[in-house]
């Protein structure tokens, strides 16, 4: 199967924007009084962190075609500092991650659709690795949209933050939703290179939105899986809610997102849209 992703420049890029990001005083390296042209750590400084060459981190970021082993894979995650997930990010860009057989599932199980709607009185959806909302119950269609009424090309949480006109102007903090969406979505792009519906998704955000294509850019990495949004909801008004997310172990890449007031105040607002 085809790959979407080449791994071996988004490595090198990868890697360039985590080692730019860092400051000497992050390391522990002592300061020099020659002014640094260039932002971030120098790529010697990187190597001695790391325990490597300095010849074989500059044919990494520039992409020369190595794929390193799990140990300097390892010892650059120390040296550069990295996060839990942009640990996993550079494990699954070397191909070192172990993966599932088969392709990834992008329908709702029958169980869990039914969990889904068991949930209720709390809102929740069911969604995959891109995002795409494969189940839902009604108290998060009246909450977010009812997804009924899009075809299923629509049915993607990004594509509808992004696209949609109601749902752009449902979050306060837009910013943060998307960016935390991107993050979310690139560790899905390392983590299924074979999926080209995913890349085309990708790609269609892209050239489509401006702010997406910054963010993108930028190469953040993280998964979600608890945090906390305030909608404009255009019936019930401002209201905080408090989401988690879920991996079913039968299932690993669908995403179980269950919703709860944050307030007396929210649940208020959602007992109101319950009975609408």
């Amino acid at each position: 199967m085809t790959r979407t992703v080449d791994t071996t420049q988004e490595m090198a890029a990868f890697l360039r924007t985590r080692r730019e990001r860092l400051d000497p005083h992050d390391v522990g390296l002592p300061t020099r009084r020659r002014p640094r042209r260039t932002p971030g750590l120098r790529r010697e400084e990187v190597a001695e962190l790391a325990g490597i060459s300095i010849d074989y981190v500059v044919r990494l970021e520039q992409g020369r075609g190595l794929r390193p082993s799990a140990d300097v894979l390892e010892a650059l995650s120390r040296a550069l500092r990295l996060t839990p997930d942009e640990h996993l990010y550079l494990f699954d860009l070397a191909q070192h991650r172990p993966r599932k057989a088969g392709k990834p599932a992008t329908t709702a199980p029958p169980q869990l659709a039914r969990l889904v709607a068991d949930l209720s009185p709390l809102p929740a959806m069911l969604m995959n690795h891109r995002y795409d909302i494969v189940a839902w119950n009604d108290e998060i269609a009246r909450l977010l949209l009812d997804f009924d009424t899009l075809p299923p090309s629509q049915r993607n949480a990004m594509w509808l933050c992004l696209m949609h006109p109601g749902t752009r102007d449902l979050y306060a903090d837009r910013e943060l939703v998307v960016r935390e969406g991107i993050a979310h979505l690139r560790a899905a792009w390392a983590a299924y290179p074979e999926d080209r519906e995913l890349a085309d998704r990708i790609a269609e955000f892209t050239a489509r939105d401006a702010e997406f294509a910054r963010m993108w850019g930028e190469r953040d990495v993280k998964v979600n899986g608890r945090g906390q949004k305030v909608l404009r909801h255009p019936d019930v008004g401002v209201l905080a809610v408090e989401f988690e997310v879920l991996a079913p172990l039968q299932d690993p890449e669908q995403r179980l997102v269950i919703y709860r007031a944050a307030d007396a105040e929210a649940q208020s607002a959602l007992d109101r849209l319950r009975q609408r």
